[in-house]
């Protein structure tokens, strides 16, 4: 903006008139700018947010604050300088024309006529401000602003609100949330906010599903839930919201009312997972928050993702296991299979893909029997497919055997222990499902390379099983390499027609080459030690001396794996 502008601006005579020129141009030139150089000389900056702040506490006509509050949400944008212009005060003047405000204040306000428009243009303001400004996240988050919101969002069902405010109200307390950690605790503990947002969810909900007596999803879903485009932006950012309050909490012991309200989130969420919506790229966004979700609720809850059967199709394509619905369980199996294509595509976020659905998962198999079994039955069937390597195919198992040597650790150390879950954390069959060599990582990281130890009862999973070989790992069985996980046809000995003095010479001329690489820090030789953990030597000759100890203890799984 230029000094005659802003000049003008702070001139008491000029017109409302010109004012909302001058306002009108600056936006129009500004509209995708970040950054305003040119406010930096002459303290124009300081100058012109004064100007406008002033304005902005005086009696206005309607356009000419819709254009005050748009320039702020530009200026907003550019972080320089912000922290030492925001103040309480300007806060304050930006919360009261949102219609953020406290109880005592909306009451005293109920006779007057709202003007959304301002209301939205406000909230915009401050959505930049706060995001922008560490001062702004820790003004809003120790006033009445969370406390506004949430009386606000109390009247959702009796006043017709605009969808872009409802949405720009979450998006406050997002921002809040997440920028400024003491506030959560006050949203979830003081504010009750648990209970007012997931009512906001099953409100939406029962607009989607077009019948208003929806009183939440803990029955299971009677009608298919088709989510607009604007209910699904709000029920994101509300589930956004949820995560920031609930994700610091998992693992803390839960209370009475802690669990029901884990049990009624799963339940919104379990049918969040299901519902459709207008374009596949806004069920994948919803999906993707409800699944992050689910990595935040206590693991315990995570049961009430299956359903009770319904009593007859409601035209969502029931996944019956064992007489329960798993419609929600099966959607998350799509999900996986859909992060492992975009994953293999993009390496440089496959952490950030594949993390909260492996997490969710991971839970899912640990502390439920009947997802456990669901689970195993899809990822890892009764194996048929001896002749390939466990790596090697399209199956979810071959996928996520690749990812079991990934340079990325985390997901690496994910998928290896979802599938020791599935196997029951037994040894012998996860080398049978993954081969020796692709769970080595996870057996050296727990002490299981020579199998489980005597002393080691492991977890307490079930002990009835049913014999679930098929005819084909049957016939192939005794000819499986465990290392590579698969039948290999027999190899001609190289060392057959050597005489002993040619056998000893190569034997020779091995440990010489190991020993260089040893030498030269190429490799570092391990031994297996009593820990079942690989811990180095400091001469070769050491693997020969212990070499009877070191053989493998699982070299077959136990016939009987179905999981029960």
């Amino acid at each position: 903006m230029e000094p005659d502008d802003i000049a003008a601006l702070e001139n008491s005579n000029t017109q409302n008139a010109e004012i909302v020129s001058i306002l009108g141009s600056f936006q129009k030139r500004n509209l995708s700018m970040f950054s305003f150089p040119e406010l930096d000389r002459n303290s124009s900056r300081a100058r012109l947010w004064k100007c406008l702040m002033q304005l902005l506490s005086t009696p206005l006509p309607e356009q000419l604050l819709k254009e005050i509050l748009g320039c702020l949400r530009i200026l907003g944008r550019d972080k320089k300088g912000l922290d030492d212009i925001i103040c309480v005060q300007h806060i304050d003047l930006l919360l009261k024309h949102a219609g953020i405000v406290s109880q005592e204040e909306a009451i005293k306000l109920i006779n007057e006529k709202e003007n959304f428009e301002v209301n939205l243009e406000a909230l915009k303001c401050l959505s930049n401000i706060v995001f922008n400004s560490p001062k702004a996240q820790k003004i809003c988050g120790t006033n009445n602003t969370m406390e506004g919101i949430l009386n606000r969002l109390r009247t959702y069902r009796d006043r017709s609100f605009p969808d872009e405010l409802k949405y720009f109200d979450m998006k406050m307390l997002f921002l809040v949330t997440a920028l400024h950690q003491d506030s959560r605790a006050q949203l979830k503990e003081e504010l009750h906010g648990m209970t007012y947002l997931m009512e906001l969810i099953d409100y939406e909900m029962s607009q989607a599903v077009g019948d208003p007596d929806y009183q939440g999803a803990v029955g299971g879903l009677h009608a298919p839930l088709n989510i607009t485009n604007e209910q699904g932006q709000l029920l994101c950012e509300v589930l956004k919201v949820l995560f920031n309050i609930c994700c610091k909490d998992k693992g803390l012991h839960l209370d009475e009312e802690a669990e029901a309200h884990g049990q009624r989130l799963v339940c919104i969420l379990r049918d969040l997972l299901l519902a459709s919506t207008s374009t596949p790229e806004k069920r994948l966004d919803l999906q993707n928050h409800t699944v992050n979700m689910l990595t935040a609720v206590p693991a315990p809850c995570l049961s009430f993702l299956v359903a009770p059967l319904p009593e007859k199709d409601n035209g969502n394509g029931v996944v019956e296991f064992e007489g329960s619905n798993m419609e929600a369980v099966a959607v998350l199996l799509h999900i996986l299979q859909n992060k492992l294509d975009g994953a293999e595509e993009e390496t440089s976020t496959q952490t950030e893909c594949l993390a909260p659905i492996l997490t969710v998962l991971i839970e899912c198999a640990r502390n439920h029997r009947i997802l456990r079994k669901f689970l195993r039955l899809q990822i890892l069937p009764p194996l048929k497919d001896t002749h390939r390597r466990p790596e090697e195919g399209n199956t979810i198992r071959n996928r996520l055997c690749k990812f079991l040597t990934s340079p990325y650790t985390q997901i690496k150390d994910l998928v290896a222990e979802l599938l020791f879950i599935l196997c029951k954390e037994n040894v012998g069959r996860m080398i049978k499902y993954t081969g020796y060599g692709n769970a080595a990582g996870l057996l050296a990281n727990r002490g299981l390379l020579a199998g489980r130890r005597d002393d080691d009862e492991g977890p307490n999973y079930s002990s009835e099983s049913e014999d679930s070989d098929t005819e084909e790992y049957k016939k192939y069985r005794h000819e499986m390499n465990p290392v590579t996980g698969c039948w290999e046809p027999p190899r001609e000995n190289p060392m057959d027609g050597m005489s002993e003095e040619q056998k000893e010479y190569e034997a020779v001329q091995l440990a010489n080459l190991m020993a260089k690489l040893s030498n030269e820090g190429i490799v570092q030789p391990c031994r297996i030690g009593e820990d079942g953990r690989p811990q180095p030597v400091d001469h070769i000759m050491q693997l020969q001396e212990e070499l009877p100890r070191q053989q493998v203890r699982a070299s077959h799984p136990t016939e009987g794996d179905e999981d029960v």
